[in-house]
């Protein structure tokens, strides 16, 4: 497959509602999407989101890091899927969201060209004995972060109405009594289904006992992040001191850093992001060994990206098959998508039947892509 093209988008996207994490307010989505063109005319896309906290990357710096990039493989010859990676290597060092952004949208392209959905290029399709036609869930994990108890508590019973069995809790925002007092009362409301805190690095070891022993008694099914990357040993302590599991998400940068909670007992389950592996390929290579350990897998999305990248991980979880801890798609908190027709959860999930298109599926309107540009960065075209 050759690379005739390559183009730029970054893009800022305004959020229906702002979501507060611990470092950061989001109001915008800041993100750039890649798309290649092959020499038979198709486009394949991939997306990589900003994440200063999570991986260093501001839109400025995904954005030149993009461009570098695609520039220099423009006219490239990609024999395989497997030779995506060594080819980004000789030209540029890190920069795993960038790298996420090109393989995915070469996946794509290998995807179409073979006819085929690109989880079934990733290895997946008759996951669990499952054949491939059959419907399988990719459970949606909804993210309760206003901070305000009773709007939670009526957010959740409307979405649970719909079919939604999989929560997160933001914590580390705000007061942590007032994070113990949300946990306690709304695990019982939701009893039965994944309920899980996420702090994103932002708790004190005296906050996150505090909000373990809260989770640990209410029935949370994890504690997520709770110190910052790298307290691995803290980590490991407060799951032998509660027997509360708990996720590892800033804390994976790589497939190594896996194998590394596992042997420290630090982490019962992982959040597998794309901007933080490389792409589709790694995350699927990633989730595999995270299962071979029997480490418990989450997907999620940079809040926020659109569809493009909210269909590469829906591929990664289908691919992979077993997805316990949901998967959070941050495009339901944008106020427009860049695509048309939106990847969209259908009662509380989404099923390989939205995904039977060959490649990604998706791609976004050329309107839209005008409408939501940067007005810092301008798109960038590279031709052979």
């Amino acid at each position: 497959m050759l690379i005739t093209r390559a183009q730029i988008h970054a893009l800022e996207i305004p959020m229906t509602r702002p979501i507060k994490m611990s470092g950061e307010t989001v109001t915008h989505a800041q993100t750039v999407l890649l798309c290649l063109t092959d020499e038979a005319g198709r486009e394949g896309w991939g997306e990589a989101g900003s994440a200063p906290l999570m991986t260093g990357e501001t839109l400025g710096t995904l954005y030149a890091s993009a461009c570098y990039l695609a520039e220099r493989l423009v006219g490239a010859q990609i024999a395989d899927a497997g030779a995506i990676g060594a080819l980004q290597e000789k030209v540029l060092y890190g920069n795993a969201s960038a790298k996420a952004a090109f393989e995915t949208a070469a996946m794509d392209l290998l995807a179409q060209r073979a006819g085929v959905p690109l989880y079934r290029l990733l290895g997946g399709g008759h996951a669990n004995g499952v054949a491939a036609t059959t419907p399988v869930r990719l459970e949606m994990l909804h993210m309760l972060a206003s901070g305000n108890l009773e709007g939670e508590l009526e957010e959740a019973r409307g979405l649970r109405a719909q079919g939604y069995r999989h929560w997160k809790i933001k914590v580390g925002v705000g007061d942590v009594d007032y994070d113990v007092k949300r946990i306690l009362a709304i695990c019982p409301q939701l009893k039965g289904d994944v309920v899980s805190a996420d702090a994103n690095t932002a708790l004190s070891y005296e906050a996150g006992d505090a909000i373990a022993d809260a989770g640990a008694a209410a029935g949370l099914s994890f504690l997520e992040q709770p110190f910052h990357t790298g307290s691995v040993a803290a980590m490991a302590r407060l799951y032998a001191r509660t027997h509360l599991p708990l996720c590892a998400d800033e804390s994976i940068q790589s497939i190594d850093d896996i194998a590394l909670h596992a042997d420290a007992h630090a982490a019962q389950g992982v959040s597998l992001k794309l901007i933080k592996l490389g792409g589709v390929g790694p995350a699927v290579a990633a989730g595999r060994l995270a299962l071979s350990r029997g480490i418990k897998l989450k997907l999620a999305c940079k809040v926020a990206e659109t569809t493009i990248s909210a269909a590469a991980t829906a591929h990664v979880g289908f691919a992979l098959g077993d997805i316990a801890w949901g998967y959070s798609m941050s495009n339901r908190y944008l106020q427009a998508d860049i695509c048309e027709h939106a990847l969209a959860p259908e009662g509380g999930a989404i099923s390989t039947r939205q995904m039977q298109r060959p490649g990604l599926g998706y791609a976004p309107e050329a309107a839209r892509l005008r409408d939501f540009a940067s007005r810092d960065w301008n798109m960038v075209e590279a031709k052979v």
